[in-house]
């Protein structure tokens, strides 16, 4: 699977985890947890040093917010919809610039 899979995988968990918690982030707590784990499982399989210049910086960003994130979610966020909001902005802003790595 090349990185432009795997980025496009991420955030596409990172969008569906934030919209369970904007629906209820206590009633999807533990699908939210699983999906927290699988993402970063993920990431861990990102090949960093094949990364176009061009992304780096973005996933660089990323990387720095998301394990943040993964402990906020993971013990359960002060604000489950501003939480959300990141989440879904975080796998938006993946999403449209993944089209600036080689793939698909």
């Amino acid at each position: 699977m090349d990185n432009r899979t795997k980025i496009l995988d991420i955030a596409m968990n990172l969008n569906r985890v934030g919209n369970w918690a904007a629906d209820g982030y206590d009633e999807k707590k533990v699908r939210i947890k699983t999906f927290l784990v699988n993402t970063s499982q993920y990431i861990q399989k990102i090949d960093q040093n094949s990364l176009d210049p061009s992304f780096r910086k973005t996933y660089d960003w990323f990387i720095k917010d998301y394990p943040k994130l993964e402990r906020e979610g993971l013990k359960g966020p002060n604000d489950s919809l501003k939480w959300a909001e990141k989440m879904i902005t975080w796998g938006n802003i993946l999403t449209h610039r993944s089209k600036l790595l080689q793939g698909l």
